[in-house]
């Protein structure tokens, strides 16, 4: 079974040589879970403070913000789940993860040639992956113990506290995540171009993920250029 290449990955001899990293569905369910996010975050947001209500004219008041908030938080959920079964193997821990982290310098000044050879993601992406899947299993966890509309009577009051504060802390670090995330896609160039096309260049893939390249390689799986 291939450690890192998934279903879609495929490498297109040309000039220049291309790498398909995703394809049209896995684009279009990041791209929903990312304005899940944003939603969550502004609505969120405008609920949490007297200061931020301004932020519910954007979603038609504060009933309407109250309403909506939860049933995105759903479709957040199922979203990232289905991005999750589809990644969650080449997102797993190595040694060299470990190595890449240790040469965090290198990775910030761009020295690629002094970093291990890495998979489909590296340790930055790794964390962002698993931290934003325990934060939103919190999230929903918790969301569905303070949504009052259909489960006001099944919890007590003082676990109701309990899980607002628990909700608002994980929304806070996943909005930071998500801050970091965005960061670091547009600070590596050539990085969104995998999530609008669905293709880096066999250069990118070459100095920024060497041994998905190598298995894609490896495996034969290269079309023609069109």
């Amino acid at each position: 079974m291939p450690r890192y290449a998934q279903p879609g990955d495929e490498v297109h001899p040309g000039h220049p040589v291309t790498v398909s990293r995703y394809g049209p569905l896995a684009r279009l369910n990041h791209w929903i879970t990312a304005l899940s996010l944003i939603l969550l975050a502004l609505s969120g947001l405008a609920m949490f403070h007297p200061s931020l209500f301004f932020l519910s004219d954007l979603f038609g008041g504060g009933q309407n913000t109250r309403a909506f908030h939860p049933w995105i938080g759903v479709v957040l959920f199922a979203s990232f789940f289905v991005f999750f079964f589809q990644l969650w193997r080449a997102n797993l821990p190595e040694r060299t993860d470990v190595v890449w982290l240790s040469r965090i310098r290198d990775v910030v000044a761009g020295n690629e040639e002094s970093l291990p050879e890495l998979g489909k993601y590296n340790a930055g992406q790794k964390f962002i992956f698993w931290s934003m899947a325990f934060l939103i299993l919190v999230l929903i966890g918790t969301g569905i113990v303070i949504w009052d509309r259909y489960f006001e009577t099944a919890t007590t009051i003082e676990t109701q506290r309990v899980a607002v504060l628990v909700h608002s802390i994980a929304a806070v670090l996943i909005i930071c995540i998500f801050i970091l995330h965005v960061y670091a896609a547009i600070w590596t160039r050539g990085t969104l171009r995998a999530m609008t096309r669905g293709t880096v260049t066999g250069g990118w893939a070459w100095r920024h993920h060497r041994k998905w390249l190598r298995e894609l390689a490896g495996q034969r799986k290269t079309k023609p250029a069109k």
